[in-house]
């Protein structure tokens, strides 16, 4: 089965930081994100590995 898209509030329940973290990190630090529309799209295993490389890191964020 295929994994499921996530949205924005999703992405960032997961990673427990705010939907505007999640916007900035897409912006600033190349965060693995699909824009679908007007809307972006993400999947928790592409997030999960950026974060793991240290795409994430960093204290220069709201």
């Amino acid at each position: 089965m295929a994994e499921p898209w996530l949205s924005a509030d999703d992405i960032a329940a997961h990673l427990g930081v705010t939907k505007d973290t999640v916007y900035t990190w897409i912006a600033e630090k190349a965060m693995p994100a699909h824009k679908v529309g007007r809307l972006w799209k993400f999947q928790a295993s592409e997030i999960d590995d950026w974060v793991r490389r240290g795409g994430a890191a960093g204290d220069d964020t709201p």
